[in-house]
Protein backbone atom coordinates (compact mmCIF):
# COMPACT_ATOMS: atom_id res chain seq x y z
CA UNK A 1 0.00 0.00 0.00
CA UNK A 2 0.83 3.22 -0.61
CA UNK A 3 2.44 5.39 1.93
CA UNK A 4 0.85 8.94 2.49
CA UNK A 5 2.97 12.02 2.25
CA UNK A 6 4.23 13.03 5.61
CA UNK A 7 4.23 9.71 7.25
CA UNK A 8 7.01 6.00 6.55
CA UNK A 9 7.18 2.64 7.10
CA UNK A 10 8.68 0.91 10.19
CA UNK A 11 9.28 -2.02 12.40
CA UNK A 12 5.96 -1.62 14.08
CA UNK A 13 3.89 0.18 11.18
CA UNK A 14 3.26 3.71 9.18
CA UNK A 15 4.26 6.82 11.79
CA UNK A 16 4.96 10.23 10.89
CA UNK A 17 8.19 11.02 9.45
CA UNK A 18 9.31 12.76 12.59
CA UNK A 19 8.52 10.08 15.01
CA UNK A 20 11.53 7.44 16.03
CA UNK A 21 11.79 3.97 16.83
CA UNK A 22 14.05 3.33 19.14
CA UNK A 23 14.41 0.16 22.02
CA UNK A 24 13.02 0.62 25.16
CA UNK A 25 16.55 0.28 26.72
CA UNK A 26 17.29 3.44 24.54
CA UNK A 27 14.84 5.80 26.43
CA UNK A 28 15.35 4.48 30.09
CA UNK A 29 17.53 4.58 32.24
CA UNK A 30 17.08 1.34 33.89
CA UNK A 31 15.20 -1.90 33.46
CA UNK A 32 15.52 -4.14 36.24
CA UNK A 33 13.55 -7.07 38.60
CA UNK A 34 12.41 -5.88 41.96
CA UNK A 35 13.50 -8.01 44.73
CA UNK A 36 13.59 -11.41 43.86
CA UNK A 37 14.79 -13.13 47.01
CA UNK A 38 12.55 -14.73 50.08
CA UNK A 39 10.32 -11.58 52.03
CA UNK A 40 7.95 -13.47 53.63
CA UNK A 41 9.95 -13.34 56.72
CA UNK A 42 9.85 -9.67 56.84
CA UNK A 43 6.67 -8.63 56.52
CA UNK A 44 5.48 -6.35 59.08
CA UNK A 45 2.36 -4.51 59.77
CA UNK A 46 4.03 -1.04 58.79
CA UNK A 47 7.12 -0.55 56.88
CA UNK A 48 8.20 -0.50 53.85
CA UNK A 49 5.45 -0.43 51.06
CA UNK A 50 6.17 -4.28 48.67
CA UNK A 51 4.04 -4.13 45.14
CA UNK A 52 3.49 -7.40 43.77
CA UNK A 53 1.99 -8.53 40.67
CA UNK A 54 -1.42 -8.23 41.95
CA UNK A 55 -1.28 -4.87 42.34
CA UNK A 56 -0.24 -3.74 38.73
CA UNK A 57 -3.39 -3.10 36.96
CA UNK A 58 -3.53 -1.52 33.59
CA UNK A 59 -2.21 2.16 34.21
CA UNK A 60 -2.21 2.17 37.99
CA UNK A 61 -1.30 0.49 41.19
CA UNK A 62 -3.78 -1.43 43.27
CA UNK A 63 -2.73 -0.36 46.70
CA UNK A 64 -5.49 -2.01 48.67
CA UNK A 65 -3.82 -5.11 49.48
CA UNK A 66 -0.57 -3.96 49.45
CA UNK A 67 2.21 -5.47 52.03
CA UNK A 68 5.14 -4.35 54.25
CA UNK A 69 8.65 -5.09 54.54
CA UNK A 70 11.10 -4.45 57.34
CA UNK A 71 13.33 -1.08 56.82
CA UNK A 72 16.02 -3.92 57.90
CA UNK A 73 15.23 -6.51 55.38
CA UNK A 74 14.45 -3.53 52.55
CA UNK A 75 17.68 -1.14 53.15
CA UNK A 76 19.77 -4.33 51.36
CA UNK A 77 18.22 -4.10 48.01
CA UNK A 78 18.13 0.08 48.34
CA UNK A 79 19.46 -0.56 44.51
CA UNK A 80 15.84 -1.31 43.75
CA UNK A 81 13.80 1.32 45.76
CA UNK A 82 11.21 2.87 43.08
CA UNK A 83 10.71 6.54 42.05
CA UNK A 84 7.00 8.70 40.85
CA UNK A 85 7.13 7.87 37.54
CA UNK A 86 8.94 4.20 37.31
CA UNK A 87 6.77 1.82 35.59
CA UNK A 88 6.38 -1.79 37.00
CA UNK A 89 5.10 -4.54 34.58
CA UNK A 90 4.40 -8.05 35.30
CA UNK A 91 6.15 -10.68 34.42
CA UNK A 92 3.61 -13.92 35.14
CA UNK A 93 0.21 -14.05 35.10
CA UNK A 94 -0.66 -11.59 32.57
CA UNK A 95 2.77 -10.33 31.79
CA UNK A 96 3.37 -6.91 30.31
CA UNK A 97 0.60 -5.30 31.97
CA UNK A 98 2.30 -1.68 33.04
CA UNK A 99 1.52 0.17 35.85
CA UNK A 100 3.19 4.18 36.76
CA UNK A 101 4.53 4.64 40.38
CA UNK A 102 2.65 7.81 41.84
CA UNK A 103 4.72 10.04 43.67
CA UNK A 104 3.29 8.71 47.42
CA UNK A 105 5.02 5.45 46.68
CA UNK A 106 8.88 7.26 46.15
CA UNK A 107 11.35 4.64 47.78
CA UNK A 108 8.77 1.91 48.07
CA UNK A 109 9.78 -1.78 46.84
CA UNK A 110 8.57 -4.01 44.11
CA UNK A 111 8.32 -8.07 44.42
CA UNK A 112 9.94 -9.99 41.35
CA UNK A 113 7.88 -7.43 39.38
CA UNK A 114 9.84 -5.16 36.11
CA UNK A 115 11.06 -1.86 36.81
CA UNK A 116 11.19 0.58 34.04
CA UNK A 117 12.83 3.75 35.15
CA UNK A 118 12.02 6.33 31.72
CA UNK A 119 14.57 8.66 30.58
CA UNK A 120 12.74 11.76 31.17
CA UNK A 121 14.55 14.08 28.52
CA UNK A 122 13.00 11.31 25.84
CA UNK A 123 9.41 9.83 26.91
CA UNK A 124 6.99 11.02 28.70
CA UNK A 125 6.29 8.11 31.43
CA UNK A 126 2.58 8.55 31.08
CA UNK A 127 2.72 8.05 27.26
CA UNK A 128 5.24 5.06 27.59
CA UNK A 129 2.59 3.34 29.97
CA UNK A 130 -0.04 4.16 27.52
CA UNK A 131 1.62 2.23 24.69
CA UNK A 132 2.93 -0.80 26.60
CA UNK A 133 -0.91 -1.43 27.57
CA UNK A 134 -2.05 -0.67 24.30
CA UNK A 135 -2.94 -3.10 21.26
CA UNK A 136 0.26 -2.88 19.58
CA UNK A 137 2.31 -3.07 23.11
CA UNK A 138 0.40 -5.89 24.62
CA UNK A 139 1.15 -7.97 20.87
CA UNK A 140 5.01 -7.29 21.50
CA UNK A 141 4.50 -9.52 25.13
CA UNK A 142 1.84 -12.13 23.64
CA UNK A 143 5.19 -13.30 21.10
CA UNK A 144 8.07 -12.97 23.30
CA UNK A 145 6.53 -14.56 26.50
CA UNK A 146 8.52 -17.56 27.39
CA UNK A 147 8.21 -20.59 29.97
CA UNK A 148 5.84 -23.49 30.37
CA UNK A 149 2.12 -23.13 32.04
CA UNK A 150 3.43 -20.50 33.84
CA UNK A 151 4.41 -17.69 30.93
CA UNK A 152 6.42 -15.01 32.12
CA UNK A 153 8.32 -11.95 30.29
CA UNK A 154 12.26 -10.89 31.52
CA UNK A 155 14.55 -7.79 31.54
CA UNK A 156 16.29 -8.69 28.31
CA UNK A 157 13.36 -9.05 26.40
CA UNK A 158 12.04 -6.20 27.98
CA UNK A 159 14.77 -3.70 26.62
CA UNK A 160 14.12 -4.78 22.97
CA UNK A 161 10.56 -3.78 22.93
CA UNK A 162 10.43 -1.47 19.94
CA UNK A 163 8.81 1.94 20.96
CA UNK A 164 7.49 4.89 18.38
CA UNK A 165 8.89 8.01 19.87
CA UNK A 166 6.81 11.23 18.80
CA UNK A 167 8.72 14.40 20.14
CA UNK A 168 8.02 15.09 23.73
CA UNK A 169 5.22 17.92 23.43
CA UNK A 170 3.23 15.58 21.39
CA UNK A 171 3.72 12.31 23.87
CA UNK A 172 2.81 14.94 26.63
CA UNK A 173 -0.51 15.65 24.32
CA UNK A 174 -0.99 12.33 24.13
CA UNK A 175 -0.59 11.17 27.54
CA UNK A 176 -3.38 13.59 28.26
CA UNK A 177 -5.66 12.78 26.37
CA UNK A 178 -5.82 9.13 27.33
CA UNK A 179 -5.60 9.98 30.71
CA UNK A 180 -8.54 12.05 30.42
CA UNK A 181 -10.72 9.00 29.11
CA UNK A 182 -8.75 6.96 32.00
CA UNK A 183 -10.53 9.19 34.33
CA UNK A 184 -13.55 9.36 33.11
CA UNK A 185 -13.86 5.15 33.16
CA UNK A 186 -12.47 5.49 36.27
CA UNK A 187 -15.31 7.76 37.87
CA UNK A 188 -17.81 5.71 35.85
CA UNK A 189 -16.54 2.59 37.67
CA UNK A 190 -16.29 3.99 41.24
CA UNK A 191 -20.27 5.19 40.27
CA UNK A 192 -21.32 1.98 39.15
CA UNK A 193 -19.72 0.03 42.22
CA UNK A 194 -21.21 2.67 44.41
CA UNK A 195 -25.13 2.05 42.72
CA UNK A 196 -24.34 -1.98 42.90
CA UNK A 197 -23.94 -1.31 47.11
CA UNK A 198 -26.95 0.74 46.82
CA UNK A 199 -28.54 -1.77 45.15
CA UNK A 200 -27.29 -4.58 47.66
CA UNK A 201 -28.42 -2.65 50.55
CA UNK A 202 -31.97 -2.18 48.78
CA UNK A 203 -32.39 -5.56 48.12
CA UNK A 204 -31.77 -6.60 52.14
CA UNK A 205 -33.71 -4.07 53.12
CA UNK A 206 -36.99 -4.20 50.89
CA UNK A 207 -36.55 -8.30 50.36
CA UNK A 208 -36.76 -9.17 53.90
CA UNK A 209 -39.50 -6.11 54.80
CA UNK A 210 -36.96 -4.15 57.44
CA UNK A 211 -37.52 -1.24 55.24
CA UNK A 212 -41.19 -0.96 54.06
CA UNK A 213 -42.63 1.04 50.57
CA UNK A 214 -44.53 3.98 51.23
CA UNK A 215 -48.91 3.05 51.45
CA UNK A 216 -48.06 -0.47 52.75
CA UNK A 217 -48.68 -1.71 55.98
CA UNK A 218 -49.82 -5.55 56.72
CA UNK A 219 -47.81 -7.95 57.93
CA UNK A 220 -45.99 -10.59 55.86
CA UNK A 221 -46.72 -14.04 55.84
CA UNK A 222 -43.53 -16.95 56.08
CA UNK A 223 -44.58 -19.18 53.64
CA UNK A 224 -42.75 -22.31 51.80
CA UNK A 225 -41.65 -21.68 48.25
CA UNK A 226 -43.84 -24.11 47.06
CA UNK A 227 -46.84 -22.30 48.19
CA UNK A 228 -45.86 -19.32 46.08
CA UNK A 229 -44.65 -21.15 42.94
CA UNK A 230 -43.84 -24.25 41.33
CA UNK A 231 -40.21 -25.58 40.83
CA UNK A 232 -40.02 -27.60 37.47
CA UNK A 233 -37.67 -29.52 35.34
CA UNK A 234 -35.83 -28.46 32.41
CA UNK A 235 -35.73 -30.67 29.54
CA UNK A 236 -32.86 -32.61 26.94
CA UNK A 237 -31.45 -30.36 24.11
CA UNK A 238 -32.35 -33.16 22.81
CA UNK A 239 -36.25 -32.91 23.19
CA UNK A 240 -36.20 -29.58 20.69
CA UNK A 241 -34.98 -28.81 17.37
CA UNK A 242 -32.02 -26.54 17.46
CA UNK A 243 -32.41 -23.76 15.30
CA UNK A 244 -32.43 -20.08 14.03
CA UNK A 245 -36.41 -19.92 15.71
CA UNK A 246 -37.10 -17.21 18.25
CA UNK A 247 -36.95 -18.82 22.13
CA UNK A 248 -33.58 -19.04 23.57
CA UNK A 249 -32.26 -22.25 25.04
CA UNK A 250 -31.10 -21.52 28.61
CA UNK A 251 -28.56 -23.52 30.45
CA UNK A 252 -27.16 -22.21 33.98
CA UNK A 253 -24.32 -19.82 32.47
CA UNK A 254 -26.99 -18.44 29.86
CA UNK A 255 -28.32 -18.78 26.75
CA UNK A 256 -26.68 -22.16 24.52
CA UNK A 257 -28.66 -22.02 21.68
CA UNK A 258 -32.35 -21.27 19.53
CA UNK A 259 -35.13 -23.36 19.40
CA UNK A 260 -38.12 -23.46 17.17
CA UNK A 261 -40.47 -23.75 20.12
CA UNK A 262 -40.40 -22.96 24.03
CA UNK A 263 -41.08 -24.78 26.61
CA UNK A 264 -42.28 -22.45 28.96
CA UNK A 265 -44.14 -19.08 27.76
CA UNK A 266 -44.58 -16.90 30.76
CA UNK A 267 -42.21 -15.13 33.46
CA UNK A 268 -40.22 -17.50 35.56
CA UNK A 269 -37.80 -17.38 38.11
CA UNK A 270 -34.72 -20.17 36.80
CA UNK A 271 -32.34 -21.57 39.56
CA UNK A 272 -29.64 -24.35 38.60
CA UNK A 273 -30.18 -28.01 39.20
CA UNK A 274 -26.54 -29.30 38.45
CA UNK A 275 -23.31 -26.74 38.06
CA UNK A 276 -23.71 -23.38 39.19
CA UNK A 277 -26.75 -23.65 41.76
CA UNK A 278 -26.40 -19.73 43.29
CA UNK A 279 -26.80 -17.74 40.16
CA UNK A 280 -31.01 -17.01 39.42
CA UNK A 281 -32.50 -15.89 36.17
CA UNK A 282 -34.97 -14.06 35.34
CA UNK A 283 -36.66 -14.42 31.93
CA UNK A 284 -39.95 -12.75 30.66
CA UNK A 285 -40.14 -14.25 27.24
CA UNK A 286 -40.84 -17.92 26.04
CA UNK A 287 -37.65 -19.44 26.54
CA UNK A 288 -36.15 -23.47 26.65
CA UNK A 289 -34.24 -25.00 29.38
CA UNK A 290 -32.28 -27.70 29.60
CA UNK A 291 -32.38 -30.23 32.14
CA UNK A 292 -29.14 -28.85 34.33
CA UNK A 293 -31.72 -25.44 34.73
CA UNK A 294 -34.62 -25.84 37.23
CA UNK A 295 -37.36 -23.30 35.72
CA UNK A 296 -40.70 -22.08 38.04
CA UNK A 297 -44.25 -21.43 37.52
CA UNK A 298 -45.88 -19.24 39.64
CA UNK A 299 -48.84 -20.07 41.46
CA UNK A 300 -51.80 -17.73 41.81
CA UNK A 301 -51.00 -13.84 41.44
CA UNK A 302 -47.46 -14.40 42.90
CA UNK A 303 -44.76 -11.99 40.95
CA UNK A 304 -41.87 -13.99 39.35
CA UNK A 305 -39.77 -10.75 39.20
CA UNK A 306 -39.89 -10.06 43.18
CA UNK A 307 -38.79 -13.76 43.71
CA UNK A 308 -36.42 -13.65 41.45
CA UNK A 309 -34.45 -10.99 43.75
CA UNK A 310 -35.55 -12.78 46.51
CA UNK A 311 -33.70 -15.98 45.39
CA UNK A 312 -30.29 -13.73 45.06
CA UNK A 313 -30.24 -13.72 49.34
CA UNK A 314 -30.84 -17.23 49.88
CA UNK A 315 -27.66 -19.25 50.31
CA UNK A 316 -27.87 -21.69 48.22
CA UNK A 317 -24.82 -23.55 48.96
CA UNK A 318 -26.21 -24.58 52.02
CA UNK A 319 -29.26 -26.93 50.14
CA UNK A 320 -26.53 -28.58 47.92
CA UNK A 321 -27.22 -32.19 48.17
CA UNK A 322 -24.09 -33.75 46.56
CA UNK A 323 -20.48 -34.03 47.36
CA UNK A 324 -19.00 -33.65 43.65
CA UNK A 325 -20.46 -31.34 41.16
CA UNK A 326 -23.04 -29.35 43.31
CA UNK A 327 -26.63 -30.12 43.33
CA UNK A 328 -30.26 -29.17 44.36
CA UNK A 329 -33.41 -30.91 44.30
CA UNK A 330 -37.15 -29.65 43.17
CA UNK A 331 -39.03 -30.30 46.50
CA UNK A 332 -35.71 -29.52 48.77
CA UNK A 333 -36.10 -25.89 47.19
CA UNK A 334 -39.80 -25.84 47.72
CA UNK A 335 -39.54 -26.41 51.13
CA UNK A 336 -37.58 -23.25 51.79
CA UNK A 337 -39.39 -21.12 53.57
CA UNK A 338 -39.60 -17.10 53.68
CA UNK A 339 -41.18 -13.98 53.86
CA UNK A 340 -44.05 -13.20 51.36
CA UNK A 341 -46.06 -9.67 51.14
CA UNK A 342 -48.84 -9.61 49.00
CA UNK A 343 -48.87 -9.56 45.34
CA UNK A 344 -49.17 -5.62 44.99
CA UNK A 345 -45.85 -5.15 47.13
CA UNK A 346 -44.33 -7.62 45.69
CA UNK A 347 -44.56 -5.54 42.55
CA UNK A 348 -44.29 -2.58 43.97
CA UNK A 349 -40.91 -3.89 45.24
CA UNK A 350 -39.93 -5.72 41.94
CA UNK A 351 -40.26 -2.30 40.53
CA UNK A 352 -38.00 -0.36 42.58
CA UNK A 353 -35.33 -2.58 42.18
CA UNK A 354 -35.97 -3.01 38.20
CA UNK A 355 -35.68 0.97 38.15
CA UNK A 356 -32.27 0.37 39.81
CA UNK A 357 -30.89 -2.47 37.34
CA UNK A 358 -31.62 -0.27 34.36
CA UNK A 359 -30.02 2.80 35.76
CA UNK A 360 -26.74 0.09 36.09
CA UNK A 361 -27.23 -1.50 33.03
CA UNK A 362 -26.78 1.97 31.26
CA UNK A 363 -24.06 3.03 33.34
CA UNK A 364 -22.33 0.10 32.05
CA UNK A 365 -23.42 0.95 28.45
CA UNK A 366 -21.65 4.04 29.20
CA UNK A 367 -18.76 3.05 30.59
CA UNK A 368 -18.22 -0.18 27.35
CA UNK A 369 -19.13 2.53 24.93
CA UNK A 370 -16.43 4.72 26.53
CA UNK A 371 -13.86 2.16 26.41
CA UNK A 372 -14.36 2.14 22.69
CA UNK A 373 -13.82 4.94 22.51
CA UNK A 374 -10.66 5.26 23.90
CA UNK A 375 -9.12 1.83 21.54
CA UNK A 376 -10.33 4.37 18.73
CA UNK A 377 -8.07 7.39 19.94
CA UNK A 378 -5.41 4.91 21.24
CA UNK A 379 -5.66 3.59 17.25
CA UNK A 380 -5.39 7.42 16.18
CA UNK A 381 -2.99 8.70 18.35
CA UNK A 382 -0.49 6.15 19.30
CA UNK A 383 0.22 5.54 15.40
CA UNK A 384 0.11 9.42 14.22
CA UNK A 385 -2.91 9.17 12.74
CA UNK A 386 -4.31 11.66 14.50
CA UNK A 387 -1.81 14.58 15.37
CA UNK A 388 -2.38 17.21 18.48
CA UNK A 389 0.42 19.34 18.02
Amino acid sequence: MEVRLGYKRTEVGVLPDDWDVVPLEAIADRIMVGIASAATHAYREKGVPLFRNQNIKTGQLDDSDLLYVSPQYEVTYKNKRLRGGDLLTMRTGYPGVTAIVPPQYESAQSFTTLITRPNARRVESTYLCHYINSEWGQRFFTQSQIGGAQKNVNAGTLRRMLIPLPPLPEQRAIAVALSDVDALLGALDQLIAKKRDLKQAAMQQLLTGQTRLPGFHGEWQVKRLGEVLTICHGRSQNEVAVADGPYPILATGGQIGTASRALYDKASVLIGRKGTIDRPLYMETPFWTVDTLFFSVMNGSNVAKFFYYRFWLIEWMQFNEASGVPSLNARTIEHIEIATPDPTEQTAIAAVLSDMDAELTALEARRAKTRTLKQAMMQELLTGRTRLV
